[in-house]
Formats: structure tokens, sequence, C-alpha cells
């Protein structure tokens, strides 16, 4: 149906941004168009595999490299991801956004340097300079939104109705007053310390700027996700933008269609465990018992916070597999409590410790597997709902809080742990904790147990699973919205060509005009 289209996919330098555009990529090839994702040295050394096991299922996916500027704009040589800013400096945060930035002349060349210009550049939201890039070039582009419609929506409404301009947007006591987003499809009492935007921080005004003219210049936008859980929330945001919008998720999903297994069970990061033996050691323990538990790539924990976490994990006396990475990266501490306390030899017998990265699609699509304590990335989420996890909400940052309520008040699928404020709003004494020991082992036992509540989550969570697997497949709502996008990008593509061979034909001295 695509063949003669060539989309170009350029996503975020952040783990959570580029696997799900990776399957974007994916899942075009697989309906006949060619893909060319678009990214950095060390992003393209770390993501080869997925596109290496999307050739080997025979679809036309390429992986592009475009130099990163950051040491131009004094970010360290190699530092190409959003996930390796946790050990930096904060002020890093604005050089690596201004490097990103600056990524729009590498980009350019690339383009005109082949041998035809791609029909459309799917632009992940927070590349709004890929825009100008675009319009020079005379190419289609699609905004991709990694986040959830609810999010979306949302902060598109508190933004519209000038509650931002009311609070200031800085960390403080008016940042954590609650109100109720206006003209939303469900009640939502939030505050601005939970619900703001990707650029809406001090120093990143003009990058703000950039990301909402972009996304209102675009030829519409695709999100991950499904009509069957989102519909309200990407209809109303496409008639507020006035846009095509198009749920083609969840991508997690589609992308579960591959032949390669490894490449399925790492999803964007090599595992640090053999999954082999997580799945293994899974086997010996009946359907719904085992509690997983991770924090994605980005989100951290303060060392005292992850203390009481696993005080609280080993009280529940739930067997657990737990992908700690402040055990391997920045947190010294954590490593000395966990070999000082001898931790982990006092929950060998029910507990795993994976000092990194474990394969998480593994692990959530095991029939053992019964929760999922989650930072409510949207990522973990969407991986969470496709396989029929109910969810211990933990969310940290940025939308996270969004995915919280829309898991839990909407979807009926999630606990939470009982986090209501990014870390960063805490006051000092507490030293980054907001949920005991004790806390996590009652929110523990409500999601692992809960009685007839806890039953109806479950058999809730199930439904979902199977809704999700149906949007993906022929028929389905997502397959349909995928569908519809490359035949509206496809009629662009012939627009443009009669408008241009019109043009030509009216300019030469042969016309009959």
């Amino acid at each position: 149906m695509a063949a003669e289209l060539h989309f170009l996919v350029v996503p975020l330098i952040a783990q959570g941004h580029i696997i799900p555009m990776l399957e974007v990529a994916r899942l075009l090839a697989a309906r006949g168009a060619r893909a060319t994702v678009v990214t950095t040295p060390v992003n393209a050394a770390r993501n080869g595999a997925a596109v290496e096991a999307a050739r080997r299922d025979g679809l036309a996916v390429d992986l592009a490299e475009v130099a990163f500027p950051g040491p131009e704009f004094g970010v360290p040589e190699g530092l190409e991801n959003m996930d390796q800013l946790a050990d930096a400096d904060p002020g890093m945060y604005l050089s690596l956004q201004r490097a990103i930035w600056a990524m729009a002349a590498p980009l350019e060349r690339l383009v005109r340097a082949l041998p035809r210009r791609p029909d459309c550049l799917v632009a992940d939201y927070c590349n709004p300079w890929t825009a100008p890039v675009c319009d020079r070039l005379g190419i289609a582009r699609v905004v991709m939104h990694c986040p959830s419609a609810y999010f979306l929506l949302a902060t598109h409404n508190l933004s519209k109705h000038g509650v931002y301009g009311r609070l200031a947007l800085a960390a403080g006591d008016g940042e954590l007053e609650p109100f109720e987003v206006p003209d939303f499809p469900v009640r939502a009492v939030v505050d601005t310390a939970t619900f703001r935007r990707f650029f809406q921080w001090p120093g990143l005004e003009e990058e703000e700027r950039d990301a909402v003219e972009a996304e209102r210049t675009a030829d519409g936008f695709v999100i991950n996700t499904f009509r069957d859980i989102e519909g309200a929330f990407v209809d109303g945001y496409a008639a507020a933008l006035g846009r095509r919008a198009w749920a083609i998720g969840p991508t997690c999903a589609a992308a579960a269609a591959g032949t390669d297994a490894d490449a399925r069970a790492s999803r964007g990061n090599r595992a640090d465990v053999d999954a082999g033996r997580i799945l293994s050691w899974l086997d010996a323990w009946p359907p719904a018992s085992v509690l997983y538990i991770s924090f994605g790539s980005i989100s951290h924990l303060a060392a005292k916070q992850v203390i009481e976490l696993a005080r609280g994990v080993e009280a529940s006396g739930r067997p657990f597999v737990w992908a700690i990475k402040e055990a391997k990266a920045a947190a010294a501490a954590v490593r000395e409590w966990l070999d000082g306390e001898g931790y982990e030899e006092r929950v060998k017998d029910r507990g795993v410790l994976v000092r990194g990265w474990a394969p998480q699609v593994s692990i959530l699509s095991h029939p053992a597997t019964g929760g999922f304590l989650t930072h409510c990335g949207w990522n973990a989420a969407l991986e969470a709902i496709a396989h029929g996890v109910p969810a211990l909400t933990w969310p940290t940052i940025l939308d996270q809080f969004s995915s919280e309520r829309l898991l839990v008040d909407v979807l009926g699928v999630g606990v939470r742990s009982g986090v209501t404020a990014p870390p960063m709003y805490l006051h000092a004494e507490a030293e980054g904790v907001q949920v005991t020991g004790a806390g996590v082992e009652k929110a523990v036992a409500e999601l692992m147990d809960g009685g007839a509540d806890g039953a109806a989550r479950r058999a809730r969570a199930r439904e979902l699973a199977a809704t999700a697997r149906a949007a993906v497949e022929e028929g389905g709502s997502s397959h349909a919205d995928l569908t519809d996008m490359i035949r509206h990008v496809g009629a662009q593509c012939r627009l443009d060509f009669q408008t241009t061979t019109t043009s030509i034909i009216r300019s030469s001295p042969n016309s009959l005009d």
C-alpha cells in the first residue's frame, strides 16, 4: 500500500522516545513503506539491534547517523542520551537541549544527500527544530507524541485557560495548589507540580514556543495509544488543535509480532541478566504471584527511598523481581546498604535483584507476574496494559503523574503507592522519602491481593490486554488509524507533486497560458 513512500523518523535522544519511534518505523515498514530512523552515533550503537531485528524480519528499516554537536555546548563527548544525565550537573540538561536544537544542520545535510527526498518526516514533539528543515526542503511533517493523550489534552487545557500563567512555574508551595482541569472528559484535580509539559521549565521558554508552533503547523500527529482506553482524549486533543490525530498504539503490542525473541525481550536496552535465568525462576511460582519492580531509564529514587522500598517489599512476603539500576549507577549508598545488610541473602528464596536492566517484556508476559511497581512512564504503562498486569504506581516526574491518574482513576487497573509530588518538591528533611517501608508493604498487599477489588482489577487488566492486541491487528482501531495516516501522507505527496508540476508547466516558455 505504501511502496512508494519513504519516512524519516526522528526521535528525541531518550530511550523512552527512541523505543516507541523505532517501533513506529517497524509498523510503517510492515505496510510496505521504507523507514529510516535518524539518531546520533551513541544511540545508533545502542539501538542498532532493534533495526537489525526488523531487517531480519524482511522490513525496510534503516538507521542513519547524524553527528551530535554536544561538545560545542559544553556537553561531554559521548553524552548523547537523556538517561546519561543521572550523574551530571543539573545545568547540563539545558546545555544538552541547546545541542539537540543544533542537530538541525546535520539533519538537513543528511536529507539533501539522499538520492530522493523522503516523503514525510515523523518528528518527536520534543524535536520541533525539525520543522524549519522540513519547510525548507518541502517535506511533509507529522508530529509523534510519546506521552498519553490524557496528558496532552490536560496540559493543553491548562495552558489554554491560563492556569500556568496564574501560577509561577518554579518549585514552590504554589505549584502544589490543587485545581480541576477545565473542559476535560473526566474530573481531574491536579497541580502544576505534576502536570506540566516537557519544556515548561525555567530556561526553556524558547523551546516551549518552538514546540507549540511546530505542532500547530504539522500535517497531523500520531499518538502511542489506542482508542479503547483514550478515544475521548485523542478526539478532544485533535479538536482543540484543529489537526488530524492518529492513535496507532500500543506500539509495544504491535512490535510483539516480530520473530526476534531477544529484541522483544530487551525492547531497547540490553538486559544485564540472562532472560532464560529469570524465566526459569518465574516458572517456579504460581500464576499472578510475582511483583516486578522497575523505574525505567530516567527516573531515580533517593538512596533512603530505595532502602524504604526494599524493606517494604521484603516485609510484604511476596516473591519479586527488581531491576534496581540505582545499585549499578550513581547511588553508592544503595550498593553499600545492599551489601552491608545482606539483603539479597535474606530474600534469595523469593526475590531476584537485577543490578541494572532486566528483560522487561519477558517478565511482564510471564504468567507468574501479577503486579508491576512502575514509575508510570507511558511506555511502561502501555506494557502493563498490553500484558494485562495491574500496576502499583510510583510516578516521579513529568507525564508520569498523569499516567498514574489514567491507570488508577480512569482504567481501574492500578493502585497508588502514596507518592504525591516530584522529589524536588520535598522538604530537605524528608531526604527523598515519600513512602515508608510500611506504606510499601500495605500498597503491595492491596495490589497483589486486594480482595474483591483486587479480583476486579485483575479482570479489568486482562480485558484491556485483549483490547490492546485487537487494536493493532487488522480491523482494529490502531491498525485503521495507521492506514489512514499513510494514505493521508500519500495523498499529500501526490498533491504536492501535482502542484509542483503545474507550477513548472505554467512557468515554461512553451506554456499555453
